[in-house]
């Protein structure tokens, strides 16, 4: 059954890495760089600060920090049990795909991009969502884009996309009621 699965997993991985052409490579590697996202956190951590204030917002950078360190740690623990190699390391696909990012790291499920985006989009949609309440379905749909980026580049197969979203859909919906208890413990005094 997991040998099925797995053979699912690379002929959608080759019908969605071949979507690709040369005219969209770089708007891809855009998407995927993690240091393209910046703007994005500023303009979210602004938001933050207007609803929370100072001491609100403190706490919502440590929850970050948590969350982003959960999910990384978690991809890593997977990566290096499971150690199934990233595409872009498999002899018998370099012919039929498209591999257009700058490296390849050797195992690769589950993505910690797409692990790591999705929690963030969970955390701060929860987070923020009494006043924007349209950006939640935003995040969401930037972390399914950073997800699809990793297929498209050639480095994770659909499952370890999947894989991390869902798991990073867990940690940023638990690190979100974790920072609610905090918020009303420290912050909000009755």
């Amino acid at each position: 059954m997991i040998e099925e699965l797995l053979k699912y997993d690379t002929q959608l991985f080759l019908f969605l890495n071949n979507l690709g052409s040369e005219t969209w490579d770089g708007f891809w590697l855009i998407v995927t760089e993690k240091w393209s996202s910046i703007p994005l956190y500023a303009i979210l951590l602004y938001l933050v600060y207007r609803e929370l204030g100072v001491k609100g917002t403190l706490v919502v950078m440590l929850a970050a920090a948590v969350l982003v360190t959960a999910t990384d740690q978690l991809a890593n623990l997977f990566k290096y049990n499971i150690m199934r190699p990233r595409p872009c390391k498999v002899e018998s696909l370099q012919a039929s795909m498209r591999f257009i990012a700058d490296g390849c790291g050797r195992f690769g499920y589950f993505s910690a991009h797409a692990a790591s985006s999705m929690a963030v989009a969970v955390f701060l949609g929860l987070l923020l969502r009494k006043k924007y309440y349209y950006l939640q379905f935003l995040l969401i749909l930037w972390a399914v884009m950073l997800g699809y980026s990793r297929i498209y580049l050639g480095v994770h197969y659909p499952l370890d996309v999947i894989t991390g979203m869902f798991f990073g859909s867990i940690i940023g919906w638990g690190i979100f009621r974790l920072q609610q208890w905090a918020h009303r413990k420290y912050i909000v005094k009755p």
